[in-house]
């Protein structure tokens, strides 16, 4: 075992400085003998000097402790070797033909800023050593230099090229997995909304159960809503919510008492008083849910009018929320052109007429103007294609 403890070396200035090993390598800096740690045999070394008795020596020197070394006479050879093979350590010279030292430090910060570069000069050049250091070399070396100091340099230089690639491969695999686990948290979350989905989904069919006047009621009127949003270019994340709005505006007709809400005749004072709690209601039940607020907020206003004269709060114009304000048209749609037991449906160009002529009262005008626009046989094929819907989910249930 190595009998040193500390390492007594003058630095540049001359001080001398006591240190103990540097880890992870076991090695006194005395002796520079390993007393165990990492293999560095497979290190490869570049030397760059125009003089071939300096790049000989230096190679010679580096192979005594394991190292692989490569050794070209200027910076424009060494370009030529790095884009050929790659190395782990450069060391070169200041003052080259060609390509001085300088010039290939700037060459090899762009192409590779990971490999080390160790820069050798002589004493009269330390502040152009120190300029090379300011631009990014790792280290240098005065002429004429000691073993140990190169031995030195050269370790310290390797290990901080090894952190460097440990770090680099970290965060790469940190990225990774970041991306992973976030692929994963959106499915699972995708999954969950799709299970939320499919609550509400049995919640809007009881509905539609209990009501046998508006059966299929809750999947026409969202289709009707949807075809509007789009038709309006909202944003696709807003989609959803007014979507569930729609679908479950009547949710608080739960509540509502079957003797109201299956009466066959025109409801008295006191019953409709009842009947309109179930837009408050439908948002004290959503609003429990968190990812129901916003839709809440279009259950909660959904039977305002556009001139103020709705409820339950009287809203106006803008103040209502635009999800509600397309559902007013959808259903007051949906009701003429549905079945009731006082009249027959009413065909399209009556439910048209009718929108029109509620322009600025009942409902916003802009959301008229983008009903109108849409062609008169897409509201048929939305109905058709909503009531096979629930005849499917109605059969299934059943069964």
């Amino acid at each position: 075992m190595c009998i040193h403890v500390l390492n007594k070396f003058s630095t540049h200035s001359g001080t001398v400085v006591e240190r103990p090993f540097d880890p992870p390598y076991n090695y006194c800096r005395v002796c520079l003998g390993f007393l165990g740690g990492p293999e560095v045999g497979k290190a490869q070394v570049l030397i760059v000097d125009d003089e071939e008795a300096i790049r000989e020596v230096v190679s010679t020197l580096l192979e005594s402790q394991g190292y692989q070394c490569a050794a070209v006479g200027n910076g424009r050879l060494a370009v030529e070797h790095l884009k050929r093979t790659s190395a782990d350590l450069v060391l070169s010279d200041m003052l080259m033909p060609e390509m001085d030292g300088l010039q290939l430090l700037s060459w090899l910060r762009s192409y590779d800023p990971e490999i080390p570069m160790i820069m050798v000069t002589a004493m009269h050049d330390v502040s152009t050593a120190l300029d090379s250091i300011r631009c990014g070399a790792y280290d240098y070396i005065l002429k004429p230099f000691e073993k140990d100091q190169l031995f030195l340099s050269a370790r310290r230089a390797l290990e901080h090229r090894r952190l460097l690639l440990e770090n680099r491969n970290y965060q790469r695999n940190l990225e990774q997995l970041v991306e992973q686990r976030t692929g994963e948290l959106k499915k699972a979350l995708n999954e969950l909304e799709q299970s939320y989905d499919a609550t509400l989904e049995a919640l809007g069919g009881a509905l539609d159960l209990k009501d046998s006047e508006t059966v299929g009621h809750c999947k026409r009127v969202t289709a009707y809503t949807m075809a509007m949003a789009k038709a309006m270019n909202l944003p696709v994340e807003s989609l959803p919510q007014i979507a569930r709005a729609a679908f479950l505006h009547d949710i608080g007709k739960m509540a509502i008492p079957d003797r109201i809400l299956q009466k066959p005749g025109p409801l008295d004072d006191e019953e409709r008083k009842v009947m309109r709690t179930h837009c408050d209601i439908g948002y004290k039940m959503l609003l429990r849910i968190p990812f129901l607020t916003q839709a809440a907020e279009i259950v909660l206003s959904h039977q305002e009018y556009y001139d103020g004269t709705g409820y339950p709060r009287k809203l106006r114009g803008e103040q209502i929320p635009l999800g509600a304000r397309i559902f007013a048209v959808a259903d007051a749609v949906d009701a003429m052109l549905s079945d009731r037991p006082y009249r027959k449906a009413l065909g399209v160009d009556h439910a048209r007429t009718e929108v029109k002529r509620c322009s600025g009262t009942q409902f916003d005008p802009k959301v008229v103007e983008v009903f109108l626009s849409l062609p008169e046989s897409i509201w048929l094929e939305l109905r058709e294609s909503a009531q096979q819907q629930f005849r499917l989910a109605t059969s299934a249930v059943l069964v």
